[in-house]
């Protein structure tokens, strides 16, 4: 299983996301200091319910919390967009 899988079952283990959306960009980080270790640079894209009522920093930690180890051992760099779901009103 490449990363982008091994991140992307993390998260949907932990999150239980309405969307979930993750994009490889190491490519764009050729020579980078991080990318000598051949860890990756990453986008990821989460709208969960788990998200509802915490701040963007509680947010983030959520998804490091789900990442885990990965953080030390496979990404280098993690952008991250995470979102509530849109409640039908």
């Amino acid at each position: 299983m490449n990363r982008v899988d091994r991140i992307r079952e993390a998260l949907q283990q932990a999150l239980d996301p309405e969307l979930l959306e993750v994009k490889d960009d190491s490519h764009r980080h050729a020579g980078h200091e991080g990318a000598r270790d051949g860890r990756g640079h990453f986008k990821v894209h989460v709208v969960s319910a788990a998200f509802e009522g915490k701040l963007p920093l509680a947010r983030h930690r959520a998804v490091y919390a789900a990442l885990g180890t990965m953080m030390e051992t496979d990404i280098h760099a993690l952008s991250i967009r995470a979102e509530t779901p849109v409640k039908n009103r």
